[in-house]
């Protein structure tokens, strides 16, 4: 059974690149969107049922019973039926054909066991729940009052509409998505994340903290390829995590560095995560893009974990990690000096060529794996079974996604069908008076809520149905009204109850999970601050003149060194309560960029003439210091 489930694992995949590189249609296989992606669930949906236990292990470890081979017949023969009829069933709706009704009741119940296999219960229940707001839209209260609509058509149009569990969310997965996890499963199948690490431990093994930095830079690296937070949690962790510790950090820190460090990567173009590419999809804008506008928020977000770290090592005292153990820049390049050109040419292809995400994405993965054949990695090439496993671990890892595009794609096809979206936008606007502060406060409240327990892509599609509307209501431009729940949909991997990747780095560090996790949000505070930001500022997103642009960027890196400071309680010394106020009010005027309020301006000025004052007296003390000890 292990031969078989690789076997469709990898036939997935394969299925995904024909899809992305248009060969089907050139084989003169010319069908509807759906049906190509109603034939990817023909493997993907058995798929589940086959390698995720009922229980929710990742992985199975027994032999596959009987009910979940039945689920998995049923599965393919239902997905296969809507692939054949879908052109003659979704034409048919209005006339409510019982195989439509029928093969319709059966994916939905199966879509939302492979949910809750694959991603947990919380997506189940919202999901759910809104399907069930739909059947009774017309007996909510006041202004949250929609159209009831009947089980039986509801459950038709869930997934005979192009707009349902077979429209956007579905496609982006079943194209750009796989594609990027491939790319990422060639890049450190073929040594890679070996690389990634020693170029981190070369570059930051010699300074104070280094262990701390070599996992803020190498989670980055990794992240911004692999946009999942657990998964770069427990594969970057497992080295940098007890790096740290022997280093001096504590534990819940050390767990706490590599979380913070992990979410980024969500954030970090030019890959970020599974939600930048459907944020692009619902702008009608390139990837390229929203890859351009999320490159100074990001670049803050290091910068004020990358400050942090180096402070708390000075409070403390961290030395740099051991000579001996740390690898020469020039050997670590001459042995991998190919890895970084695939990058070189996705880069090219997105911002240069403008070619679309998943021919970017194919083109760049084509380029690792010419090299990865043909230039020993260490001594080992990648080989034809190298190959397949990576067809099949990029089939096997991308199974939750599948099921998260399809519950995604109902929830926005009920929201729109029975006009609850259109509700729940305007009791949005109400609970805010129409205040674009109450609204983004609201708004962020929501996202972190509803972002519990729940994967980002899974939060940011709801948010971007529900809140998003409502924030450009409001006047604020669509790249920042989806860039700002995007920003807060990932903090639900650092953000306690649930901290899903604050959860994971403390399991490995042996730290207390709560601790972890408040501390990864304090560490991460950026995220809960530059989205305020931006929205009223489009020089944070790249928009606007190259000058002010420049010198927003640079008030900002300046804000932040300042602010981190206060947060940490230490600069060139130990801070009191009066030194780490005055550090953040200098801090804060700093970020503020200058067209963002009518005092914005000032605010900067003003920080300036702080910092004037502080370096004036910084002098002082370092002169009576001296005078003192002469």
């Amino acid at each position: 059974m292990s031969r078989l489930i690789g076997l469709l694992a990898a036939l997935l995949t394969g299925c995904v690149i024909a899809l992305s590189a248009d060969l089907f249609r050139m084989a003169g296989l010319v069908l509807y969107t759906e049906q190509y992606l109603a034939g990817l669930l023909t493997i993907a949906l058995p798929l589940v049922f086959l390698y995720v236990p009922a229980r929710g292990e990742r992985k199975r470890t027994g032999p596959v019973p009987w009910y979940d081979l039945l689920a998995a017949l049923v599965a393919c023969a239902a997905a296969a039926y809507a692939a054949v009829r879908f052109p003659v069933l979704s034409d048919l709706v209005s006339r409510r054909p019982l195989d439509g009704y029928i093969v319709a009741a059966i994916l939905l119940v199966l879509f939302m066991e492979g949910l809750r296999r694959t991603s947990g219960l919380p997506l189940v229940i919202t999901s759910v729940g809104f399907f069930a707001l739909a059947l009774i839209g017309g007996m909510l209260p006041g202004e949250l009052a929609a159209r009831s609509i009947p089980l039986g058509r509801l459950t038709l149009f869930a997934v005979w509409d192009s707009t349902a569990s077979l429209g956007l969310p579905l496609k982006i997965v079943s194209t750009v998505v796989v594609i990027y996890a491939l790319f990422g499963n060639v890049l450190f199948k073929s040594g890679g994340s070996s690389f990634f690490t020693d170029i981190s431990m070369a570059l930051m093994g010699r300074r104070r903290g280094g262990p701390a930095k070599i996992a803020i830079l190498g989670s980055s690296l990794f992240g911004t390829i692999s946009g999942s937070v657990v998964s770069n949690v427990l594969t970057v962790g497992v080295v940098t995590i007890p790096l740290m510790k022997r280093a001096g950090f504590q534990p819940h820190m050390a767990a706490a560095v590599e979380a913070s460090a992990s979410t980024g990567g969500q954030l970090m173009p030019p890959v970020m995560g599974v939600a930048a590419f459907v944020m692009a999809e619902f702008l009608q804008v390139s990837y390229a893009s929203v890859a351009i506008a999320a490159a100074i928020p990001a670049i803050l977000f290091y910068v004020a974990l990358f400050i942090q770290i180096d402070l708390e090592a000075a409070r403390r005292n961290i030395l740099p990690m051991p000579e001996n153990q740390i690898p020469r820049l020039a050997a670590v390049m001459k042995s991998g000096w190919y890895f970084p050109i695939p990058f070189v040419v996705l880069i090219y292809a997105l911002f240069w060529k403008n070619y679309e995400a998943d021919v970017a994405g194919l083109l760049a993965t084509a380029a690792a794996l010419v090299f990865g054949v043909a230039v020993p990695f260490r001594g080992k090439r990648i080989g034809v079974r190298d190959v397949y496993l990576m067809l099949r671990d990029t089939g096997l890892s991308v199974l939750d996604l599948f099921m998260i595009g399809a519950a995604a794609g109902i929830i926005i096809g009920t929201l729109n069908y029975s006009g609850l979206g259109f509700s729940l936008t305007l009791v949005l606007l109400k609970l805010a008076g129409a205040n674009i502060w109450g609204l983004l406060a609201l708004a962020a409240v929501v996202s972190i809520v509803l972002g519990m327990g729940m994967p980002t892509v899974g939060v940011y599609i709801l948010l971007a149905t529900l809140v998003a509307p409502a924030l450009i209501k409001m006047n604020i431009s669509p790249m920042a009204a989806h860039m700002f729940i995007m920003y807060y949909g990932c903090l639900s991997m650092i953000t306690p109850p649930v901290a899903i990747g604050a959860f994971a780095a403390a399991n490995l560090a042996g730290a207390e999970a709560m601790r972890t996790g408040f501390e990864a949000m304090r560490l991460g505070w950026t995220v809960f601050v530059v989205p305020f930001l931006f929205v009223f500022s489009g020089t944070l997103l790249m928009q606007g003149s190259a000058t002010m642009i420049a010198v927003d960027f640079a008030a900002a890196v300046a804000g932040v060194w300042f602010f981190s400071a206060a947060i940490m309680g230490y600069s060139l010394r130990p801070l009191g309560v009066l030194a780490r106020l005055y550090y953040g009010a200098a801090g804060i005027f700093f970020v503020i960029p200058i067209e963002a309020f009518r005092a914005g301006r000032w605010l900067n000025v003003a920080a300036v003439c702080m910092v004037a004052a502080l370096f004036v007296w910084e002098r002082y003390l370092s002169r009576r210091t001296r005078a003192a000890a002469t």
